[in-house]
């Protein structure tokens, strides 16, 4: 278990780490680099949950759809949280493969915060499974 545990918080670390990055990158005017670090931010967020049942997949696909299924539609996280994995995924692979995409300052902004809320309820978790011992 304390493989586990050190996994998981080695994650969130990790995408504590992007946030940061995304908001300077923001601030430097790059949108590109922003949207694909707030995306790995859940990213990442969602591999720390997971982290803590031996879980993890090779694929960003084999990930979200792992993580909807089981912490989404059974309501240990709210739907809203979907919606963020949808929209921040999306933007990162347009925003990264396709030519001439066009990023706002006011659509990576949006990101951010979609992703600090992401983040905010992932550590939330992350507290209640420390509190009662899950993590110990």
């Amino acid at each position: 278990m304390q493989h586990a545990k050190d996994m998981s918080k080695y994650r969130f670390d990790k995408a504590e780490q992007c946030l940061v990055a995304a908001k300077a990158l923001i601030n430097i005017g790059d949108y590109f680099a922003a949207a694909n670090r707030s995306y790995y931010c859940i990213f990442h967020a969602m591999r720390s949950v997971m982290a803590l049942r031996g879980v993890d997949f090779g694929n960003h696909g084999q990930v979200i759809g792992y993580f909807r299924r089981e912490f989404i539609k059974t309501g240990i996280f709210p739907k809203v949280m979907s919606n963020t994995i949808e929209t921040l995924f999306q933007v990162r692979n347009e925003s990264d493969y396709d030519d001439f995409y066009i990023l706002s300052k006011d659509e990576v902004t949006n990101q951010l915060i979609s992703a600090e809320s992401f983040l905010d309820e992932i550590k939330k978790y992350l507290d209640r499974q420390d509190e009662v011992g899950l993590l110990n």
